[in-house]
Protein backbone atom coordinates (compact mmCIF):
# COMPACT_ATOMS: atom_id res chain seq x y z
CA UNK A 1 0.00 0.00 0.00
CA UNK A 2 1.28 3.29 -0.94
CA UNK A 3 2.11 6.06 1.81
CA UNK A 4 1.44 9.28 1.89
CA UNK A 5 4.44 11.54 2.21
CA UNK A 6 5.89 11.96 5.69
CA UNK A 7 5.56 15.66 7.01
CA UNK A 8 8.15 17.68 6.01
CA UNK A 9 9.53 15.25 3.50
CA UNK A 10 9.16 15.85 -0.41
CA UNK A 11 7.57 12.99 -2.81
CA UNK A 12 9.35 11.55 -5.69
CA UNK A 13 7.68 13.54 -7.89
CA UNK A 14 8.44 16.91 -5.75
CA UNK A 15 12.66 15.77 -5.76
CA UNK A 16 12.71 15.51 -9.52
CA UNK A 17 11.11 19.23 -9.91
CA UNK A 18 13.26 20.37 -7.42
CA UNK A 19 16.47 18.95 -9.01
CA UNK A 20 15.36 20.36 -12.42
CA UNK A 21 15.31 23.88 -10.64
CA UNK A 22 17.99 23.71 -9.05
CA UNK A 23 20.13 22.67 -12.26
CA UNK A 24 19.00 25.62 -13.94
CA UNK A 25 19.53 27.76 -11.00
CA UNK A 26 22.72 29.43 -12.68
CA UNK A 27 21.07 29.95 -15.81
CA UNK A 28 17.78 31.76 -14.16
CA UNK A 29 20.20 33.89 -12.03
CA UNK A 30 21.78 34.86 -15.09
CA UNK A 31 19.07 36.15 -17.04
CA UNK A 32 17.46 37.58 -13.71
CA UNK A 33 20.61 39.65 -13.87
CA UNK A 34 20.89 40.47 -17.47
CA UNK A 35 17.16 41.62 -16.91
CA UNK A 36 17.86 43.87 -14.00
CA UNK A 37 19.13 47.34 -15.20
CA UNK A 38 22.58 48.95 -13.19
CA UNK A 39 22.08 50.41 -9.80
CA UNK A 40 21.10 54.07 -10.35
CA UNK A 41 23.15 56.58 -8.31
CA UNK A 42 20.82 58.27 -5.71
CA UNK A 43 22.21 61.43 -7.06
CA UNK A 44 21.73 62.91 -10.57
CA UNK A 45 19.41 60.50 -12.89
CA UNK A 46 21.30 58.49 -15.29
CA UNK A 47 24.55 58.23 -13.33
CA UNK A 48 25.49 54.49 -12.39
CA UNK A 49 27.47 53.88 -9.42
CA UNK A 50 30.80 53.93 -9.92
CA UNK A 51 32.75 50.64 -9.72
CA UNK A 52 35.25 51.94 -7.51
CA UNK A 53 33.23 52.97 -5.43
CA UNK A 54 33.35 51.82 -1.56
CA UNK A 55 30.33 51.45 1.08
CA UNK A 56 29.71 54.14 3.67
CA UNK A 57 30.56 53.63 6.73
CA UNK A 58 28.90 53.02 10.31
CA UNK A 59 29.34 56.46 11.87
CA UNK A 60 27.85 56.34 15.22
CA UNK A 61 26.20 59.25 17.10
CA UNK A 62 28.96 62.45 17.57
CA UNK A 63 28.20 63.80 21.47
CA UNK A 64 26.65 67.91 20.85
CA UNK A 65 25.69 67.17 16.80
CA UNK A 66 22.38 66.80 15.26
CA UNK A 67 21.81 66.74 11.34
CA UNK A 68 18.37 67.03 9.05
CA UNK A 69 18.14 67.03 5.68
CA UNK A 70 14.92 68.15 3.09
CA UNK A 71 13.91 68.81 -0.40
CA UNK A 72 14.33 72.47 -0.82
CA UNK A 73 13.90 72.20 -4.48
CA UNK A 74 17.31 73.30 -6.10
CA UNK A 75 16.77 69.79 -8.74
CA UNK A 76 13.98 69.00 -10.58
CA UNK A 77 13.85 65.50 -9.57
CA UNK A 78 12.97 63.79 -6.09
CA UNK A 79 15.38 64.54 -3.70
CA UNK A 80 17.10 65.42 -1.00
CA UNK A 81 19.09 68.90 -1.64
CA UNK A 82 19.23 70.75 1.64
CA UNK A 83 21.26 69.64 4.94
CA UNK A 84 21.79 71.68 8.01
CA UNK A 85 23.99 70.32 11.02
CA UNK A 86 22.92 71.73 14.47
CA UNK A 87 25.80 71.84 17.14
CA UNK A 88 25.65 72.44 20.71
CA UNK A 89 26.93 75.81 22.76
CA UNK A 90 30.70 76.26 22.42
CA UNK A 91 31.62 74.32 19.27
CA UNK A 92 34.85 75.73 17.78
CA UNK A 93 35.36 75.85 14.10
CA UNK A 94 37.97 75.84 11.89
CA UNK A 95 37.89 75.84 7.52
CA UNK A 96 40.02 75.86 5.05
CA UNK A 97 39.18 77.60 1.65
CA UNK A 98 39.42 77.61 -2.75
CA UNK A 99 42.09 79.92 -3.77
CA UNK A 100 39.77 80.54 -6.71
CA UNK A 101 39.72 83.95 -7.80
CA UNK A 102 36.01 83.86 -7.99
CA UNK A 103 34.95 82.69 -4.40
CA UNK A 104 31.27 81.75 -4.07
CA UNK A 105 29.22 83.83 -1.95
CA UNK A 106 29.51 80.89 1.29
CA UNK A 107 33.22 80.70 0.86
CA UNK A 108 33.15 84.67 1.35
CA UNK A 109 30.61 84.18 4.01
CA UNK A 110 32.65 81.90 6.21
CA UNK A 111 35.87 83.34 5.43
CA UNK A 112 34.92 86.29 6.77
CA UNK A 113 33.74 85.07 10.10
CA UNK A 114 36.18 82.48 10.64
CA UNK A 115 39.35 84.90 9.94
CA UNK A 116 36.96 87.40 12.57
CA UNK A 117 39.14 88.02 15.88
CA UNK A 118 36.91 85.59 17.63
CA UNK A 119 35.60 83.85 14.62
CA UNK A 120 35.39 79.69 15.17
CA UNK A 121 34.37 79.96 19.17
CA UNK A 122 31.50 79.34 19.13
CA UNK A 123 29.79 78.06 15.93
CA UNK A 124 26.00 76.64 16.35
CA UNK A 125 24.72 75.82 12.95
CA UNK A 126 26.36 75.13 8.55
CA UNK A 127 23.44 75.05 5.99
CA UNK A 128 24.60 73.07 3.02
CA UNK A 129 22.77 73.11 -0.32
CA UNK A 130 23.42 71.19 -3.55
CA UNK A 131 21.94 72.24 -7.24
CA UNK A 132 23.13 75.93 -6.98
CA UNK A 133 26.66 77.19 -6.40
CA UNK A 134 25.54 80.47 -5.45
CA UNK A 135 28.99 81.19 -6.79
CA UNK A 136 29.73 84.33 -9.63
CA UNK A 137 26.17 85.92 -8.17
CA UNK A 138 27.09 89.23 -6.96
CA UNK A 139 25.63 91.09 -4.08
CA UNK A 140 21.80 89.58 -4.88
CA UNK A 141 24.33 85.81 -4.08
CA UNK A 142 25.52 87.70 -1.16
CA UNK A 143 22.47 88.87 0.40
CA UNK A 144 21.05 85.45 -0.39
CA UNK A 145 23.65 84.13 1.86
CA UNK A 146 23.42 86.55 4.75
CA UNK A 147 19.29 86.10 4.58
CA UNK A 148 20.07 82.24 4.81
CA UNK A 149 22.49 82.44 8.03
CA UNK A 150 20.04 85.52 9.47
CA UNK A 151 16.88 82.90 8.85
CA UNK A 152 18.93 79.92 10.48
CA UNK A 153 20.35 82.09 13.10
CA UNK A 154 16.58 82.86 14.52
CA UNK A 155 15.43 79.70 14.95
CA UNK A 156 18.54 78.51 16.65
CA UNK A 157 19.10 81.19 18.86
CA UNK A 158 22.43 82.53 17.68
CA UNK A 159 23.81 84.82 15.80
CA UNK A 160 24.54 84.71 11.77
CA UNK A 161 28.23 85.03 12.12
CA UNK A 162 27.71 81.95 14.37
CA UNK A 163 26.13 79.97 11.06
CA UNK A 164 28.72 78.44 8.12
CA UNK A 165 27.40 78.17 4.90
CA UNK A 166 28.52 75.86 1.81
CA UNK A 167 27.02 75.62 -1.35
CA UNK A 168 27.19 73.20 -4.30
CA UNK A 169 26.01 73.30 -7.90
CA UNK A 170 25.68 75.58 -11.10
CA UNK A 171 27.70 78.51 -10.94
CA UNK A 172 26.10 82.00 -11.86
CA UNK A 173 22.67 81.12 -10.57
CA UNK A 174 21.87 83.20 -7.18
CA UNK A 175 20.51 80.93 -4.52
CA UNK A 176 16.42 80.81 -4.19
CA UNK A 177 16.82 81.30 -0.49
CA UNK A 178 13.38 81.23 0.31
CA UNK A 179 13.33 77.53 -0.53
CA UNK A 180 15.48 77.19 2.19
CA UNK A 181 13.39 79.05 4.76
CA UNK A 182 10.39 77.46 3.83
CA UNK A 183 11.75 73.95 4.81
CA UNK A 184 13.24 74.90 8.34
CA UNK A 185 10.31 73.57 10.03
CA UNK A 186 11.11 70.33 8.77
CA UNK A 187 14.66 70.66 9.26
CA UNK A 188 13.66 71.65 12.70
CA UNK A 189 11.52 68.35 13.40
CA UNK A 190 13.49 66.27 11.77
CA UNK A 191 17.68 66.97 13.86
CA UNK A 192 18.70 63.24 14.46
CA UNK A 193 22.36 62.37 15.66
CA UNK A 194 22.20 59.68 13.25
CA UNK A 195 22.32 61.21 10.10
CA UNK A 196 25.25 61.39 8.43
CA UNK A 197 24.91 59.04 5.15
CA UNK A 198 21.51 61.05 4.55
CA UNK A 199 23.71 64.27 4.69
CA UNK A 200 26.04 62.73 2.40
CA UNK A 201 23.82 61.84 0.03
CA UNK A 202 22.11 65.22 -0.12
CA UNK A 203 25.13 67.10 -1.20
CA UNK A 204 25.44 65.07 -3.81
CA UNK A 205 26.23 66.90 -7.36
CA UNK A 206 27.46 64.46 -9.85
CA UNK A 207 28.59 61.92 -7.42
CA UNK A 208 27.39 58.64 -7.31
CA UNK A 209 28.21 57.31 -4.28
CA UNK A 210 27.85 59.04 -0.62
CA UNK A 211 31.24 59.49 1.13
CA UNK A 212 31.91 59.36 4.67
CA UNK A 213 34.81 58.28 7.02
CA UNK A 214 35.27 57.82 11.03
CA UNK A 215 37.82 56.99 13.13
CA UNK A 216 38.09 57.16 16.60
CA UNK A 217 41.61 57.78 19.23
CA UNK A 218 42.47 58.57 23.01
CA UNK A 219 42.92 61.80 24.80
CA UNK A 220 44.08 61.66 28.53
CA UNK A 221 41.71 58.15 28.60
CA UNK A 222 38.58 60.01 27.18
CA UNK A 223 37.67 58.49 23.74
CA UNK A 224 37.77 60.77 21.14
CA UNK A 225 35.71 60.22 17.84
CA UNK A 226 36.06 61.91 14.22
CA UNK A 227 33.43 62.00 11.65
CA UNK A 228 33.45 63.28 8.12
CA UNK A 229 31.75 63.12 4.64
CA UNK A 230 32.53 65.07 1.49
CA UNK A 231 30.98 65.38 -2.19
CA UNK A 232 33.04 65.99 -5.08
CA UNK A 233 33.24 63.91 -8.29
CA UNK A 234 34.31 65.73 -10.93
CA UNK A 235 35.80 69.89 -11.39
CA UNK A 236 38.37 68.24 -8.81
CA UNK A 237 42.10 69.75 -8.63
CA UNK A 238 41.79 70.97 -4.94
CA UNK A 239 43.27 74.10 -3.71
CA UNK A 240 43.60 74.58 -0.05
CA UNK A 241 40.65 72.24 0.09
CA UNK A 242 38.06 69.65 -1.75
CA UNK A 243 34.66 70.36 -3.39
CA UNK A 244 32.69 70.30 -0.14
CA UNK A 245 34.24 68.72 2.97
CA UNK A 246 32.73 68.52 6.78
CA UNK A 247 34.23 67.22 9.82
CA UNK A 248 33.02 66.94 13.04
CA UNK A 249 34.59 65.34 16.11
CA UNK A 250 33.60 65.22 20.06
CA UNK A 251 36.70 66.70 20.90
CA UNK A 252 37.39 70.20 23.25
CA UNK A 253 40.24 72.02 20.60
CA UNK A 254 40.23 75.83 20.24
CA UNK A 255 39.95 77.30 16.48
CA UNK A 256 43.77 78.44 16.22
CA UNK A 257 44.63 74.57 16.86
CA UNK A 258 42.01 73.44 14.35
CA UNK A 259 43.47 75.58 11.76
CA UNK A 260 46.74 74.44 12.41
CA UNK A 261 45.39 71.04 12.40
CA UNK A 262 43.51 71.44 9.07
CA UNK A 263 46.87 73.34 7.47
CA UNK A 264 49.30 70.72 8.31
CA UNK A 265 46.60 67.43 6.54
CA UNK A 266 44.80 69.31 3.84
CA UNK A 267 48.44 69.35 1.60
CA UNK A 268 48.75 65.54 1.39
CA UNK A 269 45.13 64.53 1.30
CA UNK A 270 42.66 66.75 -0.21
CA UNK A 271 45.50 68.78 -2.22
CA UNK A 272 47.08 65.94 -3.61
CA UNK A 273 44.19 64.46 -5.48
CA UNK A 274 43.21 65.13 -8.69
CA UNK A 275 40.32 64.10 -11.20
CA UNK A 276 40.50 66.38 -14.17
CA UNK A 277 42.86 69.34 -13.25
CA UNK A 278 40.20 71.93 -12.50
CA UNK A 279 39.55 73.59 -9.12
CA UNK A 280 36.25 74.60 -8.09
CA UNK A 281 34.39 78.26 -7.14
CA UNK A 282 33.36 76.63 -3.87
CA UNK A 283 35.81 74.42 -2.21
CA UNK A 284 35.43 74.37 1.62
CA UNK A 285 36.53 72.07 4.33
CA UNK A 286 35.36 72.68 7.64
CA UNK A 287 36.40 71.31 11.07
CA UNK A 288 34.06 71.15 14.10
CA UNK A 289 34.89 70.04 17.67
CA UNK A 290 32.04 69.87 19.93
CA UNK A 291 33.33 69.34 23.04
CA UNK A 292 31.26 66.95 24.60
CA UNK A 293 33.51 63.83 24.56
CA UNK A 294 34.59 64.99 28.25
CA UNK A 295 38.56 65.04 27.43
CA UNK A 296 40.28 68.26 28.46
CA UNK A 297 40.44 71.18 25.93
CA UNK A 298 43.58 71.65 23.89
CA UNK A 299 44.30 74.86 23.47
CA UNK A 300 48.05 75.00 22.11
CA UNK A 301 49.37 73.68 18.76
CA UNK A 302 52.31 71.89 20.30
CA UNK A 303 50.44 69.99 22.32
CA UNK A 304 51.66 66.19 22.89
CA UNK A 305 48.43 65.24 23.41
CA UNK A 306 47.44 65.92 19.52
CA UNK A 307 49.25 63.36 18.81
CA UNK A 308 47.02 60.47 18.59
CA UNK A 309 44.28 62.89 17.29
CA UNK A 310 45.93 64.69 14.07
CA UNK A 311 46.71 60.95 12.82
CA UNK A 312 43.07 59.94 13.27
CA UNK A 313 42.38 63.18 11.62
CA UNK A 314 44.77 62.41 8.65
CA UNK A 315 42.90 59.11 8.12
CA UNK A 316 39.80 60.68 8.26
CA UNK A 317 40.70 63.08 5.56
CA UNK A 318 43.17 61.12 3.35
CA UNK A 319 39.99 58.19 3.25
CA UNK A 320 37.55 61.00 2.19
CA UNK A 321 40.04 62.51 -0.68
CA UNK A 322 40.53 58.83 -2.05
CA UNK A 323 36.61 58.90 -2.14
CA UNK A 324 36.52 61.79 -4.28
CA UNK A 325 39.07 59.85 -7.16
CA UNK A 326 36.87 56.64 -7.06
CA UNK A 327 33.91 58.82 -7.46
CA UNK A 328 35.70 60.53 -10.50
CA UNK A 329 33.09 61.41 -13.11
CA UNK A 330 33.63 58.14 -15.67
CA UNK A 331 36.21 56.94 -13.64
CA UNK A 332 37.02 53.08 -13.73
CA UNK A 333 40.47 52.67 -12.46
CA UNK A 334 41.95 54.64 -9.08
CA UNK A 335 45.56 55.63 -9.54
CA UNK A 336 48.59 56.48 -7.24
CA UNK A 337 51.22 58.49 -8.32
CA UNK A 338 54.25 58.59 -6.94
CA UNK A 339 57.38 60.73 -7.56
CA UNK A 340 60.80 60.04 -5.91
CA UNK A 341 63.98 61.61 -6.47
CA UNK A 342 63.13 65.18 -7.08
CA UNK A 343 64.54 68.14 -5.71
CA UNK A 344 62.45 69.37 -3.45
CA UNK A 345 58.89 68.50 -1.61
CA UNK A 346 57.92 71.25 -3.89
CA UNK A 347 59.20 70.03 -7.43
CA UNK A 348 58.09 66.51 -6.67
CA UNK A 349 54.49 67.44 -6.15
CA UNK A 350 54.73 69.47 -9.86
CA UNK A 351 56.04 66.21 -11.26
CA UNK A 352 53.18 64.29 -9.85
CA UNK A 353 50.27 66.43 -10.22
CA UNK A 354 51.64 67.00 -13.98
CA UNK A 355 51.43 62.75 -14.44
CA UNK A 356 48.13 62.76 -12.81
CA UNK A 357 46.64 65.53 -14.61
CA UNK A 358 47.51 64.34 -18.21
CA UNK A 359 44.83 63.69 -20.14
CA UNK A 360 47.00 61.68 -22.28
CA UNK A 361 48.34 59.92 -19.68
CA UNK A 362 44.70 59.52 -17.94
CA UNK A 363 43.92 58.29 -21.48
CA UNK A 364 46.00 55.60 -21.74
CA UNK A 365 45.27 54.20 -18.34
CA UNK A 366 41.58 54.21 -19.65
CA UNK A 367 42.59 52.07 -22.60
CA UNK A 368 44.30 49.68 -20.05
CA UNK A 369 47.81 50.77 -22.40
CA UNK A 370 51.12 50.99 -20.11
CA UNK A 371 52.17 54.13 -22.09
CA UNK A 372 54.52 55.53 -21.01
CA UNK A 373 56.19 57.43 -22.97
CA UNK A 374 53.50 59.65 -22.30
CA UNK A 375 54.54 59.34 -18.40
CA UNK A 376 57.91 60.57 -19.83
CA UNK A 377 55.96 63.52 -21.71
CA UNK A 378 54.45 64.72 -18.31
CA UNK A 379 57.44 65.07 -16.22
CA UNK A 380 59.97 66.56 -18.76
CA UNK A 381 57.11 69.43 -19.38
CA UNK A 382 57.08 70.67 -16.23
CA UNK A 383 60.42 72.38 -16.40
CA UNK A 384 61.54 71.23 -12.87
CA UNK A 385 64.83 69.45 -12.44
CA UNK A 386 64.63 66.23 -13.69
CA UNK A 387 68.09 64.09 -14.99
CA UNK A 388 67.13 62.02 -18.16
CA UNK A 389 70.06 59.56 -18.21
CA UNK A 390 68.69 58.49 -14.42
CA UNK A 391 64.78 59.06 -15.10
CA UNK A 392 62.95 55.27 -14.01
CA UNK A 393 59.62 54.55 -14.55
CA UNK A 394 57.35 51.49 -12.54
CA UNK A 395 54.34 50.78 -13.21
CA UNK A 396 53.39 48.87 -10.64
CA UNK A 397 56.29 45.95 -9.68
CA UNK A 398 56.78 46.24 -13.49
CA UNK A 399 59.78 48.38 -14.93
CA UNK A 400 59.03 50.01 -17.91
CA UNK A 401 62.21 52.19 -18.17
CA UNK A 402 65.25 52.56 -16.51
CA UNK A 403 68.44 55.27 -16.29
CA UNK A 404 66.89 57.13 -19.35
CA UNK A 405 65.95 54.34 -21.93
CA UNK A 406 63.26 51.47 -21.96
CA UNK A 407 64.47 48.45 -19.43
CA UNK A 408 65.56 45.48 -20.79
CA UNK A 409 63.42 43.69 -18.82
CA UNK A 410 60.04 45.19 -19.85
CA UNK A 411 57.61 42.58 -20.57
CA UNK A 412 54.58 43.64 -22.60
CA UNK A 413 52.10 40.88 -21.40
CA UNK A 414 52.93 41.13 -18.03
CA UNK A 415 52.70 44.60 -18.31
CA UNK A 416 49.27 44.58 -20.33
CA UNK A 417 47.60 42.11 -17.56
CA UNK A 418 48.82 44.89 -15.24
CA UNK A 419 46.81 47.51 -16.36
CA UNK A 420 43.56 45.55 -16.20
CA UNK A 421 43.70 46.19 -12.49
CA UNK A 422 41.41 48.52 -10.96
CA UNK A 423 43.99 49.90 -8.92
CA UNK A 424 47.13 51.36 -10.00
CA UNK A 425 50.49 52.57 -8.98
CA UNK A 426 52.81 54.24 -11.27
CA UNK A 427 56.21 55.12 -9.84
CA UNK A 428 58.60 57.88 -11.22
CA UNK A 429 62.30 58.40 -10.10
CA UNK A 430 63.67 61.81 -11.52
CA UNK A 431 67.50 61.52 -10.33
CA UNK A 432 67.97 64.67 -9.24
CA UNK A 433 67.51 64.63 -5.38
CA UNK A 434 65.90 62.72 -2.33
CA UNK A 435 62.48 64.74 -2.36
CA UNK A 436 59.65 62.50 -2.69
CA UNK A 437 55.31 62.97 -2.91
CA UNK A 438 52.19 61.27 -3.84
CA UNK A 439 48.77 62.26 -6.10
CA UNK A 440 45.49 59.96 -6.36
CA UNK A 441 43.67 60.43 -9.19
CA UNK A 442 41.99 58.54 -11.61
CA UNK A 443 41.27 57.30 -15.75
CA UNK A 444 39.71 59.89 -18.11
CA UNK A 445 36.87 58.29 -20.16
CA UNK A 446 33.88 58.62 -22.36
CA UNK A 447 31.91 58.78 -19.41
CA UNK A 448 33.98 61.92 -18.32
CA UNK A 449 32.59 64.04 -21.62
CA UNK A 450 28.81 62.40 -21.24
CA UNK A 451 28.67 63.61 -17.93
CA UNK A 452 29.80 67.14 -18.52
CA UNK A 453 28.40 67.83 -21.75
CA UNK A 454 24.72 67.23 -20.02
CA UNK A 455 25.85 69.20 -16.54
CA UNK A 456 22.72 71.29 -16.73
CA UNK A 457 20.17 68.92 -17.83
Amino acid sequence: MNRPPEAGRASTGQMIEQAIEKAFDPLTAALKRAATPPKPAPGKPGLEISPLAVPFPAIPPIGGVEIATARAGFYKHERDDLVVFSFARGTTCAGVFTRHKIGSAPVDWCKRHLDASDGGQDVRALVVNAGCANAFTGKAGADAARRTASEVAKRFGCRQRDVMLASTGVIGVVLDDRKIAARMPDIEAGLDPDGWMRAAQAIMTTDTFPKGAYAECRIEGHTVRIAGIAKGSGMIAPDMATMLGFIVTDAAIAPPVLRALLGLHVRTTFNSVTVDGDTSTNDTCLLFATGASGAPRIGRVGDRRLKDFSAALDRVMLNLAHQLVRDGEGATKFVRVTVDGAASPASARKLAKSIADSPLVKTALAGEDANWGRVVMAVGKTEEPVDRDRLAIRFGPHVAAVDGAPSPTYDEAKMSAYMKNAEIDITVDVGSGRASATVWTCDLTKRYVEINGDYRS
